[in-house]
């Protein structure tokens, strides 16, 4: 017996998901777009890569992070092409790397909306500034893309209290690497106190969705 539908209701329609999460073309596709974001993301930080400890590399280009957290999610329904995704593996360690994969994009794609907003003046300009097309609506409206992708993934996986915390944990110590010791993306402007607390906002809200996102990976067993 197929498992249920994910228990939230800001779901993708099943229709698109199963297009994307089912189909071997699409599915392809789908992470070959992501490959080549990420590649662009990178991009943005490689002036100032060689500032940052290597270790640290993943925790500071916070975007193409994102983007290969879920490129590995999603390729881990290859084996799965023919089945319906809800049929698709569900393990303890599937669960954290999902979970993280959800809440790195749903809080890096609110935050890049949050701190261009709260420094519109710096990226935005004048309404005729050519620079605005790139360096506002076209980072803002790709990294809300993030938001959206995030959520073909419940339609597949489950996560655990475990893989919560763990993600929790993770973030927060992102933030804390982030605004303690400026390791935060490369800004046009000094973040300050109010972007901070909105960026630790954010990481609970992430994990917050995702714990409404996801099935439990127990409760999901009993009903295989």
């Amino acid at each position: 017996m197929s498992l249920a539908a994910p228990r939230t209701d800001m779901a993708i329609p099943e229709r698109y998901a199963r297009r994307f999460l089912e189909d071997g073309p699409n599915l392809a596709w789908l992470l070959v777009v992501n490959v080549l974001a990420m590649l662009v993301g990178v991009r943005f930080y490689v002036e100032t890569l060689p500032e940052v400890q290597t270790v640290l590399w993943p925790l500071y280009a916070d975007s193409p992070a994102a983007l290969f957290l879920v490129t590995l999610s999603l390729t881990t329904l290859l084996p799965n092409l023919g089945n319906r995704a809800e049929d698709a593996p569900r393990n303890r360690a599937l669960a954290y790397l999902h979970t993280l994969a959800f809440a790195w994009l749903v809080k890096y794609g609110l935050w890049t909306f949050v701190a261009l907003n709260l420094g519109f003046p710096e990226y935005f300009g004048p309404p005729w500034e050519p620079d605005a097309f790139w360096a506002y609506w076209f980072i803002v409206l790709t990294h809300l893309g993030f938001v959206v992708e995030a959520y073909l993934l419940p339609r597949y996986g489950a996560t655990t209290r475990g893989a919560l915390a763990a993600t929790l944990i993770a973030l927060l110590a992102n933030d804390a690497l982030d605004y303690l010791l400026g390791l935060h993306p490369p800004l046009r402007y000094e973040p300050g106190l109010l972007l901070s607390a909105a960026t630790v906002g954010l990481s609970i809200l992430s994990v917050a969705a995702a714990s409404r996102a996801f099935d439990r990976l127990a409760d999901s067993s009993k009903r295989a």
